[in-house]
């Protein structure tokens, strides 16, 4: 599946705001039966356009009041250090995202933590010893304007 139509785009439209829809619900939503939206949908979760289904949970409400942006500076950018990190960062919890950076630093990361305390003894004890590790930088959310937002497809259709 390498093109996609208007109905492909309205059921990732659809599944973008309530991934939870019946298919009986979201092929209405979109003009098909059921039969031909759920053979679309299949195909695309098999060509790789739908990654996976997660509930969106509220940090706040688990307890995680801190997020952070944390810019960390490579010691030295050959590529087997480079993977040794980004393999130690992905095993992270805590480490909600993390990007290969272009410009000053390496990776930027978010991060969740209960608290500001909580956030430096991880800092201290966890990235700081990160293998390759030169230096951090850290700012912190002071509120959200928008997160997990749908991804736009207007320039698809």
């Amino acid at each position: 599946m390498e093109t996609l139509d208007k109905y492909d785009l309205a059921i990732l439209r659809e599944l973008q705001q309530d991934a939870r829809l019946t298919n009986a619900e979201l092929a209405q939503r979109v003009g098909l039966s059921a039969a031909p939206c759920w053979r679309r949908v299949r195909a695309l979760e098999e060509s790789g356009f739908i990654r996976g289904y997660r509930a969106e949970i509220d940090r706040h409400k688990i307890g995680l009041g801190v997020l952070a942006f944390v810019r960390l500076d490579a010691e030295r950018s050959t590529g087997d250090l480079t993977r040794a990190m980004e393999q130690a960062i992905a095993k992270i919890p805590e480490v909600v995202s993390c990007h290969y950076i272009s410009g000053t630093g390496t990776f930027e990361l978010q991060v969740v933590a209960r608290d500001l305390d909580s956030f430096s003894q991880f800092a201290r004890t966890v990235l700081l010893n990160l293998p390759n590790v030169k230096d951090m930088h850290t700012s912190f959310s002071l509120g959200e304007v928008k997160a997990g937002g749908a991804l736009p497809l207007t320039h698809l259709g």
